[in-house]
């Protein structure tokens, strides 16, 4: 039987592992669904170094493999082993190998970081930035839910300081364009707070229109914490006196979690948060009633039980709607009592 060259057997076996490390890299599913523009960037770069990653395993693990079926000790063979010492020439290709897959994948994510801004921070500070720490409880999505604990914000004039120095800011194809929303965050031990310096709202969780471009100002107010969106593959730090930037643009509406990913203190597994991504009607409804329920004075509202109130009370509200007397109410109640 004439042997297979070796060359041929070599070449089988690198156009296999290129096919299987190609279905591999575009067949993980080791990422959560994209819900940004940004995200494809990072699959993409992500699937290159699965794809890498693979055939690099395949090589390796496939090599020891080989070897220790083809020089395995036969029967009856107690003779040593053939001495090999050192080989130039291997060496320089499994050094020269490795330097050129860092160099590519480094080339390429500067070329990915820039394409989702990072080289392009936003040095105007043209955002109201407000001072006021703001602890929210509020229902998500009720928007008829008064808030428990409130402090007026008081949006002031940005200072050189509030200009972002760090982050994801716009990309190269938005420039210098501002953005359709700007929204400050606030990390605390253990919360996220967002406020909407144009619209004086301050919620516990980010709602954001689809399609529209969002910028996110990041600030802390104590420790360092970290402003994580999986499904928008985006991460930045949020610095004690320093300001942050992440900038984005949602593409699918839907409820992400927020996480934060900076170590940050005994509870720091609970600063968790919600990003909601609303259709630009639902989000215009969002933006309404959040500016009635947090409008001056409806902040002192307290959240009363019902059970707690009396007949006349309970329908004092309506009956003042109707124009009808709450004597009239009582006097109805002590005859039906």
């Amino acid at each position: 039987m004439k042997q297979i060259p070796a060359s041929l057997l070599t070449l089988i076996a690198g156009i296999g592992i290129t096919l299987i490390s190609f279905w591999v890299g575009q067949h993980h599913n080791l990422l959560p669904e994209q819900a940004s523009e940004q995200a494809p960037l990072v699959d993409n770069f992500f699937n290159v170094m699965v794809t890498i990653g693979t055939g690099l395993f395949l090589v390796v693990e496939g090599a020891i493999v080989l070897f220790i079926i083809q020089f395995r000790q036969r029967k009856g063979d107690e003779s040593d082993g053939v001495p090999i010492e050192g080989s130039f020439s291997l060496e320089v290709l499994w050094t020269s190998i490795p330097a050129i897959i860092v160099v590519g994948l480094g080339v390429y994510s500067v070329v990915v970081y820039e394409q989702m801004g990072g080289f392009s921070l936003s040095a105007h500070g043209g955002m109201a930035h407000g001072h006021a720490s703001v602890l929210v409880a509020q229902a998500p999505g009720d928007a008829a839910v008064t808030p428990l604990i409130s402090e007026t914000t008081t949006p002031t004039e940005p200072t050189p300081t509030d200009a972002p120095q760090y982050g994801i800011g716009a990309t190269p194809l938005e420039g210098s364009q501002a953005a359709d929303l700007v929204v400050n965050v606030t990390g605390l031990q253990y919360a996220w707070i967002f406020n909407y310096p144009n619209s004086g709202i301050t919620a516990g969780e980010l709602h954001v229109p689809v399609g529209k471009d969002v910028q996110l100002i990041i600030s802390a107010q104590d420790v360092i914490h970290s402003f994580w969106v999986p499904q928008f593959r985006l991460k930045q730090d949020a610095i004690p006196g320093q300001t942050t930037e992440l900038r984005f643009v949602a593409t699918k509406p839907g409820t992400y979690p927020v996480v934060c990913t900076e170590l940050c203190g005994g509870y720091h597994g609970s600063m968790r948060s919600e990003v909601v991504v609303h259709s630009p009607e639902e989000f215009d409804v969002w933006l309404h009633e959040n500016q009635i329920a947090q409008a001056s004075g409806v902040a002192q509202t307290v959240a009363v039980n019902p059970v707690d109130l009396t007949p006349s009370e309970f329908l004092a509200p309506y009956a003042d709607a109707l124009g009808i007397q709450s004597e009239a109410i009582a006097s109805l109640h002590s005859h039906h009592s």
